[in-house]
């Protein structure tokens, strides 16, 4: 409990709001580097899974490659290309390795987002004379959001954890008061420092929760809504009903009135 005070202490004092250094400026750069490396991935996964969700081929890699992108070792992924590519390309080999890790998720969430869709909306939209990138661009792509919007949660969230690697080396960021605070024993920097990525992974994961909130269509997140033709047959039907069932009322109540 002490080291978690002294931590909260370490995370509010002036001194780490000002000059080099400062946690803003690590968080910017820690926000930078994630930023980066989601938009790569998402350039790259995105179209490709929603063209394997379209044509329905290569479902299988998509499944294998997310299976297999969970065994890889983020740590080691970073040291190993930046001995491939060098020292003075590190900035180059971090950002490869976030986005291979961001890639997987979104790529399973842009192909799940477009098998999840019906095959029904798509034959009446085909029905209505909608070419293919029509169908595409007003169907498909609407009704996937919300998946496409789950597995761009996954990335961000594997790759803001990831980007604190970056710092080892040198590459700052918020891992740098965490690795810089383990040799010299400063638990509380150390502690520190990971509440504020803590923070910061929580409130992008909160607004993208938002957003897949707010682009979720009205019918899909709220389920499926009444039948406006059932309910306007049954009040069409009522009085049919009424007026059916009043003469078997009339007939009982002669009958009692004669007994």
């Amino acid at each position: 409990m002490d080291l978690f005070l002294e931590a909260l202490a370490w995370l509010f004092s002036p001194e780490q709001y000002q000059g080099e250094g400062s946690i803003p400026q690590r968080t910017v750069e820690h926000l930078a580097y994630t930023a980066g490396a989601t938009l790569i991935a998402a350039l790259i996964a995105v179209p490709i899974g929603y063209f394997i969700g379209h044509t329905g081929r290569g479902g299988t890699w998509v499944v294998g490659i997310t299976g297999a992108a969970r065994a890889l070792p983020s740590f080691g992924l970073i040291l190993l290309l930046v001995l491939l590519l060098g020292v003075s390309e590190r900035v180059t080999a971090s950002l490869v390795a976030l986005v291979l890790l961001g890639i997987p998720p979104l790529m399973a969430g842009a192909y799940a987002g477009m098998q999840q869709i019906p095959r029904a909306t798509i034959d009446a939209a085909r029905a209505q004379g909608m070419t293919e990138w029509q169908i595409v661009g007003n169907v498909e792509i609407p009704l996937s959001l919300p998946l496409l919007l789950g597995g761009l949660r996954g990335a961000v969230l594997q790759i803001v954890a990831t980007a604190t690697l970056v710092a080892y080396v040198g590459l700052g960021g918020l891992g740098y008061d965490i690795i810089q605070g383990i040799p010299l024993r400063r638990f509380d920097q150390t502690i520190g420092a990971a509440l504020v990525i803590v923070v910061v992974a929580l409130t992008l994961d909160g607004l993208l929760a938002a957003a897949t909130r707010w682009v979720t269509p009205r019918g899909v997140h709220q389920g499926r809504l009444a039948d406006v033709r059932a309910r306007d047959s049954l009040s069409r039907t009522a009085p049919v009903a009424s007026a059916v069932a009043s003469p078997e009322k009339e007939i009982t109540q002669q009958r009692k009135t004669t007994s």
